[in-house]
């Protein structure tokens, strides 16, 4: 099987620019969900305001299910923001997916720091520059103020990602080699 790593965290962690870098620095594919569901479904924001975020959320496990059947070289994948924080109950085999995620040795949390309030600010600052996502201040805080604790209590490898983008894949791209170098031993 290709080997298939896991960029988690929330959303404006960074996942999607030092995915795109990790996966160039491997020569591997990259995959970003929030693109996959804005290209099988639309606009995540419109799509959330019409069905509700936990229809959101089922649609996003079907996707990424399919996504992992689908695969078929090394691959970088950035899951989305929230997609570790879902009710187990939210699909019949979320919570498998969610700890193989959570155990697999190619998966990395990215968040800018490990302090929560700093977390918070810069999150939230990087949140509401996105105009597509038509966040308020209120909503994007109360977000990483629930997932930041879940974040935190997983267990995988965790990577500040408030540095130079290029640096951290390259931090990354290591981790990736020596974890595929000791499973292959």
């Amino acid at each position: 099987m290709a080997p298939f790593a896991h960029l988690i965290g929330p959303g404006g962690a960074g996942k999607t620019t030092i995915g795109s870098i990790l996966a160039d620095r491997l020569n591997w594919r990259f995959v970003d969900m929030d693109q996959c569901f804005w290209s099988s479904l639309g606009n995540i924001a419109e799509f959330i305001e019409r069905n509700g975020y936990v229809e959101y959320a089922r649609h996003n496990v079907q996707l990424y299910e399919q996504l992992k059947r689908d695969v078929s070289g090394p691959t970088i994948c950035a899951v989305s923001s929230g997609f570790m924080t879902y009710p187990l109950d939210i699909a019949p085999r979320y919570p498998s997916i969610r700890d193989r995620i959570e155990a697999d040795a190619l998966t990395a949390l990215l968040l800018p720091t490990f302090d929560f309030e700093s977390c918070s600010n810069l999150i939230v600052a990087r949140q509401l520059s996105r105009s597509y996502l038509k966040g308020n201040e209120a909503d994007e805080l109360r977000k990483i103020r629930d997932r930041f604790p879940v974040f935190m209590r997983l267990n995988c490898e965790r990577f500040r990602s408030d540095g130079s983008p290029e640096q951290i894949g390259e931090t990354i791209e290591q981790f990736i080699r020596k974890s595929l170098a000791s499973t292959d031993s």
